[in-house]
């Protein structure tokens, strides 16, 4: 009987700048921003490819907190008060 084959690391990456933008919650244009100032992606032929750990790395060290993308049980309106009291904070620290 053949050994079934290991699964990679990221066995679904997102293909195309549809998938990355959609995952990211950005539009197309900025993720193409995004990709000239160092987001994660390869070129596979003719297409874009990224893995979803890598761009949820690279977000977490642009904004210097951990990010989560919203899903369908995600309580936005508890996500937006974070969101609020952190970009507070940020401007609190940089008066000081």
């Amino acid at each position: 009987m053949p050994k079934p084959l290991k699964a990679k690391k990221d066995s679904n990456p997102l293909v195309g700048w549809q998938q990355i933008a959609a995952f990211l919650g950005v539009p197309i244009s900025t993720a193409h921003r995004w990709a000239k100032s160092g987001l994660p992606l390869k070129r596979e032929g003719r297409n874009v490819v990224a893995s979803v750990e890598e761009l949820n790395g690279w977000l977490g060290r642009e904004v210097a907190e951990p990010v989560h993308i919203a899903t369908a049980e995600t309580d936005l309106g508890a996500e937006l008060k974070r969101g609020l009291a952190f970009v507070q904070k940020e401007r609190r620290d940089r008066k000081r």
